[in-house]
């Protein structure tokens, strides 16, 4: 296993993207390109294969130590969040959607369901 999701399982989640919405205030651009301060086009193939790491939080908890070290198996920890809330996906530690889980063949995704704006993003950078 590759640990990639196979191609046909994609698909059948991206069928959905039509129905999502669309946030008009964001300028849409070619992915593959982008403008310099000059007017000439840079590709932006050589950020490809830069590594993020992704990671979708179903809630937080904090406990004591002493309860950490008490739990077994069955033990239930309790999240801040609600059932049916969506899901937080992060890429490198910052939040970028929420969304809802989905099954996928024998796997979990996410769908995503509201995307943070680029002003947003920008703004929590630092």
């Amino acid at each position: 296993m590759n640990g990639k999701p196979d191609p046909e399982e994609l698909k059948e989640l991206l069928q959905d993207d039509k129905t999502l919405p669309t946030n008009p205030g964001i300028h849409k651009q070619s992915p593959t390109t982008s403008h310099s301060k000059d007017g000439s086009n840079r590709g932006l193939e050589f950020l490809y294969d830069v590594p993020l790491q992704i990671s979708v939080e179903l809630g937080r908890s904090k406990i004591l130590l002493r309860d950490l070290l008490k739990m077994g198996e069955g033990y239930v920890i309790e999240l801040d969040k609600l059932a049916g809330e969506p899901l937080d996906l992060y890429v490198n530690s910052r939040l970028i959607a929420r969304g809802e889980a989905v099954m996928v063949g024998d796997k979990f995704g996410i769908r995503l369901t509201d995307v943070v704006s680029t002003a947003d993003r920008i703004e929590n950078l630092g």
